[in-house]
């Protein structure tokens, strides 16, 4: 019993203390794995790209599949003792919180000193959308819009997978939601190569984007938003958005924050027209701001309340004795 509480208590310290590196230090500076995983996944893809589903479908499942067995491997070899530290390891690796609280805040800096060109380069590090016209409004739509959707992508995502699945579950969130950006849209070459990859990451973001949702509102007065508003702009707006998981954290934002989000994105000189989610003006450099406390705020919340669930899906590690 008491080997069994032990361990159960390491596990939750394990994703606390893999939050709190993320939140203190930012992502790893050299030897990125996730970067590393992104490299192969890209070489491979030259090799492996075929206009066919199936391809895409088996392009997906192996690298996803591979990222979640090197990782077991290793855990199953360091045993009970070594993966506390693992879990928060491989958690801190898979986080972006602060990464994207700093892109957002240099973009809005940049917005609000009427720098646009240079605002419009860290763009590209938060958005896939062409943004080399992007104005002010634009501009701050994009990086609100970014970090709700990355909060369920790059937060609350690998915290709940680390505490549902150990390790190995965020080696494989990660994986997964990499290939989404990788290869997932909806560009000629990934129309169909890339659809397996997609939906896979819709499937493990679903949980993630719901409760990301939930917390938004509920923690929309931290920022001087009415939760009552949000929660009605996530009921009304939420399903409204191309994306099952982003749609349901913009509308949450947009409605916590009083803003307005949606409309024309320009993707490689495809327009795609977004719908509007929530009601008031454009998100300006403040509001940006504001984002990047609620996203944060979401984000330690998410961490206290998985914590428990880490302690309590807490296993023996394959081969060891319970």
């Amino acid at each position: 019993m008491e080997a069994l509480l032990a361990r159960r208590t390491a596990q939750a310290g394990a994703l606390l203390i893999g939050y709190g590196a993320d939140v203190a230090l930012g992502d790893p500076g050299r030897l990125h794995p996730v970067a590393g995983f992104g490299h192969a996944a890209a070489a491979l893809e030259r090799r492996a790209w075929r206009p066919r589903r199936r391809c895409g479908a088996l392009y997906a499942a192996g690298l996803v599949g591979a990222a979640a067995a090197a990782v077991a491997v290793l855990e199953r070899a360091l045993g009970d003792r070594g993966r506390p530290g693992l879990t928060a390891l491989v958690l801190w690796a898979a986080l972006g919180g602060r990464s994207l609280a700093r892109e957002g805040r240099a973009l809005a800096a940049s917005v609000a000193a009427d720098e646009l060109e240079p605002a419009r380069v860290r763009a590209r590090g938060l958005v896939g959308r062409d943004s080399a016209l992007l104005d002010e409004p634009e501009l701050c739509r994009a990086a609100v819009e970014s970090i709700a959707e990355n909060t369920a992508d790059a937060v609350v995502g690998p915290l709940l997978w680390s505490a549902a699945a150990g390790p190995a579950g965020v080696a494989a969130y990660r994986a997964s939601n990499t290939l989404d950006a990788m290869v997932g849209h909806r560009s000629e070459r990934y129309e169909r190569f890339g659809w397996a990859a997609a939906r896979l990451d819709d499937l493990l973001t679903w949980p993630a984007a719901r409760l990301g949702a939930l917390l938004t509102v509920a923690l929309a007065p931290a920022v001087g938003g009415s939760p009552s508003r949000s929660w009605r702009i996530l009921r009304r707006d939420g399903a409204r958005h191309p994306s099952p998981n982003a749609g349901r954290l913009e509308a949450a934002f947009a409605g916590g924050l009083g803003v307005c989000l949606g409309g024309e994105n320009a993707y490689d000189g495809r327009v795609e027209r977004r719908p509007r989610l929530g009601e008031g003006p454009p998100p300006g450099p403040a509001d940006v701001e504001r984002a990047i406390r609620l996203s944060s705020a979401v984000g330690a919340v998410s961490a206290v309340l998985l914590a428990p669930l880490a302690a309590i899906a807490s296993r023996p590690a394959a081969g060891a004795r319970a």
